[in-house]
């Protein structure tokens, strides 16, 4: 009898969050232990400040009505992370170029700097389309490697 010694697939994780500047902190404390438990801590500092960046997006800009709450989606494999935030807002975030003394508008030039692929796209809900966008990025592992 032959065995062979096979890993899991990693599963994708979602958390659904309530349009409040807190939960910001919470999905960062989430997506550690993702990673933690995904084997790809290396990941964590890039990827919790990407997140923070589109969540407080979400969380600012996204007026939309109660019960329509902000998910996050984090699906980690041997060759990249994907991180995702989805609301039920249709306005789709621009990158911005603000003037030096502007006091916001830097997310996603941050995003764009950091993450190896990012964009957005229509939100889809159990593979239907639904109300609202998913911006998201990805992190290739090969770029945070250590020799």
């Amino acid at each position: 009898m032959t065995t062979t010694e096979e890993q899991p697939a990693q599963e994708v994780m979602r958390w659904r969050w309530n349009r409040h500047p807190k939960c910001v902190h919470l999905a960062r404390c989430q997506l550690r232990r993702y990673l933690k438990a995904s084997d790809a801590e290396e990941l964590g500092d890039s990827a919790t400040l990407l997140l923070s960046e589109l969540l407080t997006n979400a969380v600012r800009h996204a007026h939309v009505s109660p019960g329509r709450e902000i998910e996050t989606a984090f699906d980690v494999t041997e060759e990249r992370l994907r991180v995702e935030v989805s609301d039920a807002s249709n306005e789709v975030p621009r990158l911005r170029h603000p003037k030096d003394d502007d006091e916001e508008g830097r997310g996603l030039a941050l995003v764009a700097m950091v993450a190896t692929r990012w964009g957005t796209d229509a939100r889809k809900t159990n593979g239907t389309y639904a109300i609202g966008k998913t911006v998201w990025f990805e992190i290739d592992r090969l770029l945070h490697t250590i020799d």
